[in-house]
């Protein structure tokens, strides 16, 4: 039902934007959260936005360089990925959640997406 798209390998300094688009029900009043996990680690939390799209919150390395956003009458959500690092490398994966409460916890996202392979080379 959540499916994540736009991965590719780019060079450190550039930049790529992910879409996460939904099939199957209208998620528009979910709040949505885009995670990573990079070989041999845990997944860790990335970005999330409000079902309104007017509050949204990052994981502090990425503030100033990853923006997240959704159109609602695509069913889709969006991360723009700038200044992008090799410590970006990773699977991205993005997640829709039933909370009113734009979250940071994995647990509290009731479904999950495919991910997408972002690769950034120095």
């Amino acid at each position: 039902q959540l499916q994540a798209s736009g991965g590719g390998l780019v060079q450190a300094g550039g930049s790529l934007r992910l879409s996460c688009a939904a099939s199957g029900r209208t998620f528009s009043s979910y709040v949505m959260g885009w995670f990573r996990q990079a070989p041999g680690k845990e997944r860790e939390f990335v970005a999330a936005i409000s079902w309104s799209g007017t509050s949204t919150y990052y994981l502090d390395s990425v503030k100033g360089r990853f923006t997240v956003s959704r159109d609602n009458a695509k069913n889709t959500v969006y991360l723009q990925m700038n200044s992008l690092k090799p410590e970006d490398t990773a699977v991205y994966y993005c997640a829709a959640s039933l909370s009113t409460v734009v979250s940071a916890r994995a647990q509290r996202y009731d479904y999950w997406g495919r991910g997408t392979l972002v690769t950034v080379s120095s």
